[in-house]
């Protein structure tokens, strides 16, 4: 019940506003630290499993070196990279099912749960088990991203931070999304973006537009703390300028209508290995290592047969791991990348089995995010049309480039429901807004075409279907009601005078069907004070009291709003002194009627729709 007065007043009080930013700046310094760590932790991991030991070559962005580059790689063995992937998700999955079954998959839709359904808790131990399992996952070339982990990392320790500091539901879930957006900052490199993405991620049709500041300051810190440690750049190099053509915006319009249908074969096979892993009669720690078995089963072949062809034995373009440096060859090209029809072959080539890839690992229970193979596997058939249109309309002012920055936004912002974040976000990838208008167009008709499709199942339609938002969308609905619109007239009550016997009261009172409040009246017939259902209870347990008491002596102040009252008031009334009904009196003091909860609760649902049929 406190907790719906709370949520009457106004969404954050303009003297908690300090407090909140200043808990969303020390989130934002633990999630930057939590981010570098993870980031190298991954890098290391990567380099001693995933090319020390097989000898893969990954294909890395350009803003995603480390590491300095081994001097002489090891002797491809694909024979170990077809097991090394599967040892890695197999212990990742041992220690999430032991530990925090919650880290399994992407990690996205955990956050997104946490805070409609959990009141914006998540296990203090969650963000170090994410750390460890995730590193282990993609770290042996499990085909996924780091932005997804360090989003559910980000958003526990925005929960720890609200638990250990003892803030109510609403602070603690704003510091949940602050967190989410740091985390997601620290390693994208794309602040603006990824506090906007926080906001938009939790709805479908909505945003939360109280947790914008604190997500955009928590962005700013993480992001700071990270570049402090590896440089200011973005994750990917491109053109200085991608010039607006506007009679390229129908090839923009046509490309954002393949996008979608790449996005749902994605999210078809995604959730067609989520079917396929829930029915397999096995141990729940052991499917993300069966998941990485099927991985490199699928992936080996396709790259012993690449990679010498073209450049050296283990090249993977990105198949294993992120797969951000495909996204990158898609936007910048290379110097191996075939000319022609080959590269545009190759390409999508790249982008099919990156989907596959990214199912099975995710698919299987894997800790791996998916944002970040929607963001390759968009910016790789984005590149793959580019060139393709190169070839057929033999338009020199075509950049494939632009087109696979337009695809990586378009893919996650419509599978995702995001289009303003992917937007803001690919715009600062870009390093400007040449990109805006094509991205707007593409955004807006993927948003339309995959509007019955979801990438997280945990995402709600509005604020309305929430239950963070139940409770303050009672007063909301009731915003210009007055009690004489509600106020039941003409009901028959039981009521006593000044001097009526004790005995008497409980007479009556236990004849009434319906009312726990007893009015007293004065002789002119105004309310006096009232008798509650407890006080009689007490009086009939002891008999004796009753022999000797009147009506007097068993009310208490009378609690009632009169008839012309909001009925925000009423209800506020009622929650504050417990009540299940309240007096209802005119200008004068006479009793007109009773306001009963069901029927506030009656008009509510009415308002809001959720009427019974």
């Amino acid at each position: 019940m406190r907790r719906l007065l709370d949520a009457a007043q106004p969404t954050i009080e303009f003297q908690i506003l300090g407090r909140v930013l200043l808990h969303a700046a020390i989130v934002g310094v633990a999630a930057g630290l939590m981010g570098s760590l993870f980031f190298a932790a991954v890098e290391a991991v990567q380099r001693v499993a995933l090319e020390g030991w097989t000898g893969y070559v990954p294909l890395r962005a350009g803003g995603e070196r480390l590491l300095r580059e081994m001097q002489e790689l090891p002797v491809f063995r694909p024979w170990l990279l077809l097991v090394v992937p599967a040892m890695g998700a197999l212990v990742g999955g041992a220690i999430s099912y032991r530990l925090a079954p919650e880290t399994r998959g992407g990690g996205s839709d955990a956050i997104i749960e946490a805070f409609h359904q959990n009141r914006g808790f998540v296990r203090k131990r969650v963000a170090f088990v994410k750390a460890v399992v995730s590193a282990l996952t993609l770290g042996s070339g499990g085909s996924g991203g780091r932005e997804g982990p360090t989003m559910q990392m980000g958003g526990a320790i925005g929960s720890l931070v609200g638990q250990l500091l003892r803030v109510g539901d609403r602070e603690r879930r704003l510091l949940l999304v602050a967190g989410t957006a740091a985390g997601m900052a620290a390693v994208f490199r794309t602040p603006l973006g990824a506090a906007l993405l926080a906001v938009e991620v939790l709805h479908r049709d909505d945003f939360e537009a109280d947790a914008i500041v604190p997500s955009v300051l928590a962005s700013v810190v993480a992001y700071s703390v990270f570049i402090a440690f590896f440089g200011e750049n973005t994750l990917f190099t491109h053109a200085p300028t991608y010039p607006f053509i506007p009679q390229h915006l129908p090839l923009y319009a046509l490309f954002s209508v393949l996008v979608s249908l790449v996005g749902s074969g994605f999210l078809s096979t995604l959730r067609a290995v989520q079917r396929t892993t829930k029915n397999l009669k096995v141990p729940e720690w052991i499917k993300p290592g069966l998941g990485g078995l099927a991985l490199g089963i699928f992936a080996t072949p396709i790259i012993v047969v690449i990679g010498p062809r073209l450049g050296q034995p283990g090249q993977g373009l990105g198949i294993l791991g992120g797969g951000y440096g495909a996204a990158q060859l898609a936007i910048s090209g290379a110097d191996w990348l075939p000319l022609g029809w080959r590269g545009v072959e190759l390409l999508v080539l790249l982008g099919a089995v990156k989907i596959v890839a990214t199912c099975l690992t995710v698919g299987s229970g894997g800790s791996a995010g998916d944002f970040g193979p929607s963001l390759v596997i968009g910016g790789v058939f984005g590149g793959a049309f580019g060139r393709a249109a190169q070839l057929l309309l033999h338009d020199p002012r075509i950049d494939p480039g632009a087109f696979a920055l337009v695809g990586m936004g378009t893919m996650y912002g419509g599978l995702a429901h995001v289009p303003i974040a992917s937007l803001v976000m690919t715009c600062e990838l870009a390093g400007s807004y040449d990109l805006l208008v094509p991205l707007m167009l593409a955004e807006g008709i993927a948003f339309v075409a995959l509007r019955n499709k979801t990438l997280y199942l945990a995402q709600v339609a509005t604020k309305r279907d929430s239950p963070a938002h139940r409770e303050e969308l009672i007063f909301d609905a009731l915003t210009g009601v007055r009690v004489r619109d509600v106020v039941l007239l003409n009901r028959p009550y039981a009521s006593f005078h000044l001097t009526t016997p004790a005995s008497e009261v409980i007479e009556q009172a236990a004849a009434s069907t319906w009312q726990d409040v007893f009015p007293v009246l004065d002789a002119s017939g105004k309310v006096a004070g009232m008798v509650l259902s407890d006080v009689l209870r007490t009086i009939a347990a002891n008999p004796t009291i009753g022999e000797v008491a009147i009506a007097h002596d068993l009310m208490v102040e009378p609690i009632s709003v009169r008839e012309t009252d909001p009925l925000q008031r009423a209800l506020t009334a009622l929650l504050d002194h417990g009540l299940r009904e309240i007096l209802v009196t005119d200008g004068e003091g006479k009793i007109v009627g009773f306001l009963d909860e069901t029927e506030i609760t009656r008009l509510y649902r009415e308002a809001t729709g959720n009427a019974p049929r």
